[in-house]
């Protein structure tokens, strides 16, 4: 039986921590709590990048857009 090397992930998605085997560095896989895809890396290396914070920071940009720039209603089309 073979001893496997997991190291803690948090799901970009969800938030959850997540133990995904050293294999798997670099590679996708799905969060099994949400479904949600991420690039498997160690953060402590930060060997693969910051996938994460790239997708907050842009989460964050749309948020503050949204909140200066509104959508109109679609039910306040003028006659």
């Amino acid at each position: 039986m073979s001893n496997a090397t997991y190291f803690v992930q948090e799901c970009p998605t969800c938030g959850r921590r997540l133990q995904i085997r050293v294999e798997y560095l670099g590679k996708k896989v799905v969060c099994q709590h949400c479904r949600g895809y991420l690039v498997a890396c160690d953060p402590a290396s930060n060997r693969y990048g910051s996938y994460g914070s790239a997708l907050i920071r842009r989460a964050e940009e749309l948020l503050e857009r949204s909140v200066r720039e509104p959508v109109p209603s679609r039910l306040s089309r003028p006659r």
